[in-house]
């Protein structure tokens, strides 16, 4: 089959960029998959699709661009040249720009695909019932968010004219089934998206790393962390190093340079920038701990799947979708209160002052992770491609069957 996926994609900055990349990884080398074209984001920089096995034939389409008008045009101008057998769309409800009108014209584009009779599955990463629009930095006035929440469900009912809908929680599932009746909606895990070797859990004696990763500002704050090993600092021994891995959200430019200019006076405190794919694994390999300096949540935590992959113990406020993977995906960890710097150093501290129990952690998060490897999760899509394909082909048999007669 020839699969088009409208995605970003790496180097590209927007949200879900690495999730593509891991997608595209394992579907290439599926034999039922010929071709993939990805329908893209433009970047300064090539893309990357440098990979070490053998795969299919990939094809790249910058077709599209954040907060442009125009990309609801581009994209199904492209879509139209490459005549794709089915189309994937990688998607949550920002994908497409961070101001209104360019962000919901993107959400259309599954309709688009539907009505010209091209099988189409969206990946929903977040839906808007379950994003607290405060936090996530979208809107604070009660007003605007009754209108946020309007548009949403409007947006929602568009996205669910494709083939299929897949979710990667079964309360997403279940929330969609129940609000919009009759719709196509498929529980499909996050995945992991690397399954190593059994991880040594070994970390170089020492200096312990404390690191958090994601793109932060809005839910994700990262000064209650710092204040954390600082008290961990003056109380004990423990020699900590923190990590602040990753970028600032689009929402709030600015933010992560405010910090680093906060707290220049923190010793052995280090702000990465936006980490390379070929340079993640190094960083969590050397992390004691991950840390999810988290108020809210708005998805499956793709960080999190990463952490357990690297065999990683974590330290997260027990809320949200993260309690939930807790309860679906068999994840463990340490647990504080996301409003108060006490509970976060206490359990920050129960995990680096005890390589047992650090350890105890990070086994069981493995054991999560290697569940639901990406190549399971790309192999579910695939069989979902094929159903489509098939029934399409079945539909026109019809229509020329009647046709004859």
């Amino acid at each position: 089959m020839k699969l088009a996926i409208v995605t970003a994609y790496p180097p590209s900055k927007v949200t879900l960029n690495e999730y593509a990349y891991h997608l595209v990884k394992n579907f290439r080398v599926n034999d039922k998959v010929k071709e993939i074209v990805l329908l893209t984001d433009k970047t300064k920089e090539a893309k990357d699709i440098r990979f070490s096995t053998p795969g299919c034939k990939i094809t790249i389409k910058e077709c599209w661009e954040f907060n442009s008008y125009k990309n609801i045009k581009t994209v199904v101008k492209a879509i139209d040249q490459i005549n794709p057998d089915v189309v994937f769309f990688n998607l949550q409800f920002m994908k497409f720009g961070d101001k209104n009108i360019p962000a919901a014209l993107g959400l259309l584009l599954p309709m688009f695909c539907k009505f010209k009779g091209i099988p189409t599955i969206v990946l929903l990463h977040n839906i808007l019932e379950e994003v607290n629009l405060s936090k996530a930095g979208f809107a604070s006035n009660i007003i605007i968010q009754k209108v946020y929440n309007f548009i949403g469900t409007v947006l929602t009912k568009f996205i669910l004219k494709a083939d299929l809908v897949a979710v990667t929680m079964k309360k997403y599932a279940d929330i969609l089934n129940q609000k919009y009746k009759g719709s196509k909606v498929r529980v499909v895990p996050h995945g992991t998206f690397e399954v190593h070797q059994t991880p040594t859990y070994n970390i170089h004696t020492g200096t312990k790393k404390v690191m958090a990763f994601g793109k932060f500002g809005t839910y994700k704050k990262v000064e209650m962390m710092i204040e954390a090993v600082e008290k961990i600092r003056r109380n004990s021994e423990l020699d900590l190093e923190i990590i602040i891995a990753g970028t600032d959200n689009p929402n709030v430019p600015g933010y992560l340079a405010k910090v680093k200019e906060q707290y220049k006076h923190v010793p052995k405190l280090t702000f990465t920038g936006y980490v390379e794919e070929h340079k993640i694994e190094q960083l969590f390999t050397e992390s004691a701990v991950v840390v999810f300096p988290y108020t809210s949540t708005t998805g499956s935590s793709g960080v999190l799947h990463q952490a357990g992959s690297y065999g990683k113990a974590v330290v997260m406020p027990n809320l949200g979708d993260l309690a939930t993977l807790i309860d679906e995906e068999g994840y463990k960890g340490e647990f504080f209160d996301p409003k108060n710097v006490d509970s976060l150093a206490n359990a920050i501290e129960r995990i680096v002052s005890n390589d047992a129990h650090r350890v105890e952690l990070g086994k069981a998060n493995y054991k999560a992770a290697t569940a639901f490897p990406m190549s399971r999760i790309t192999e579910i899509y695939i069989n979902e491609f094929e159903k489509l394909i098939h029934n399409k082909m079945m539909s026109k048999a019809e229509v020329s069957t009647t046709s004859i007669i």
